[in-house]
């Protein structure tokens, strides 16, 4: 049996649950203008600023690769795109 203050052991995937949050979030689509950043803010508790901070160091993370390939590499695309055109 584990302390109550234990760290909790990490899933098999290696990702936490707030990574897998995030993936799950930019998985969906959105209504309009304004509605996902509601949402990062309602469900995450974390600004928008700080959604994408974390969300570019995940889609480099392998792991999530792992975890939700078909959601890292649309983020990796689009992250690719955006560096070209600059």
């Amino acid at each position: 049996m584990t302390a109550p203050d234990a760290e909790p052991t990490p899933p098999p995937s290696g990702l936490s649950d707030r990574d897998r949050a995030l993936l799950a979030l930019e998985r969906r689509s959105w209504a309009g203008p304004g509605a996902k950043e509601r949402a990062i803010r309602e469900e995450l508790g974390i600004s928008p600023v700080r959604y994408f901070q974390l969300l570019n160091a995940l889609i480099e993370d392998e792991r999530a690769l792992r975890e939700d390939p078909v959601t890292v590499n649309r983020l990796r695309r689009l992250k690719a795109a955006r560096r070209e055109r600059r």
